[in-house]
């Protein structure tokens, strides 16, 4: 006959084994969660993720400066309704991250900016700058040929950096006369033609002498007028961010 406590006691080892068997597989599984965890923090970005990063042609982020004077600053609308930031929303929304520094100054003529060019292509480091200026050379009446002078150095400065340039054209009012007024217009198409670059043939082609897209005193944006200003460069800027010229 079996003795009891020998039975009793080969109950209570079976009884340890399996629960030692148990825990150990538990602890196995636990374990495998946990590395499998720290395995998918670490890993590299997703595909979804680098396209985020790069944009919809693997374009990744970059910085775009505008220049120019009131007419890029946004002058009477806030900065956020301004055509830079519009712009830097929209071409994020298009999958392009790219950085859009307002270098706007209200008043500036073509002499001012040339004067600061260097500093902007130092300081901020561009890849690609929007060139909006002139417009206050025309209302002064400064003669076209300075104007003329004045964009072909900051386009000769903007391209030895290596930066590609967008230039926007502007055109005077007719009552300042029509010879200022063709003179004036006829540089930034000779210009962008002299340095092969993408021009705005007139940047405020959509807003100019509409009162419902300007201020009141009838010479800036409004911030509806600078969505329809977005919308009329918007085109141009692909272009030279896909390097198809500037």
């Amino acid at each position: 006959m079996h003795n009891p406590d020998v039975l009793f006691a080969g109950k209570k080892s079976a009884g340890r084994c399996l629960w030692s068997r148990n825990t150990l597989t538990a602890l196995a599984v636990f374990l495998f969660v946990l590395l499998s965890i720290f395995a998918c923090s670490n890993e590299s970005p997703s595909a979804e993720n680098r396209s985020e990063s790069q944009g919809s042609d693997g374009v990744g982020p970059g910085t775009i400066v505008a220049v120019g004077d009131s007419l890029t600053a946004g002058y009477g609308v806030d900065e956020t309704e301004a055509y830079p930031a519009l712009l830097e929303k929209r071409l994020h929304l298009d999958g392009f991250y790219y950085k859009v520094i307002n270098a706007g100054i209200s008043g500036e003529t073509s002499s001012g900016t040339l004067s600061r060019i260097e500093w902007v292509v130092r300081s901020l480091k561009p890849d690609i700058i929007i060139l909006e200026t002139g417009a206050n050379d025309g209302l002064r009446g400064v003669d076209p040929a300075v104007l003329e002078k004045n964009l072909d150095e900051i386009i000769t400065i903007v391209k030895s950096s290596g930066i590609k340039i967008l230039l926007a054209g502007m055109k005077m009012p007719p009552n300042l006369g029509p010879v200022h007024t063709a003179r004036f217009s006829n540089v930034y198409p000779k210009i962008a033609d002299k340095h092969h670059i993408v021009l705005i043939p007139f940047f405020l082609e959509s807003v100019a002498g509409k009162t419902r897209y300007n201020l009141p005193d009838r010479m800036h944006p409004n911030a509806e007028g600078y969505r329809r200003i977005l919308d009329d460069i918007y085109p141009h800027v692909l272009v030279v961010i896909k390097g198809e010229k500037g």
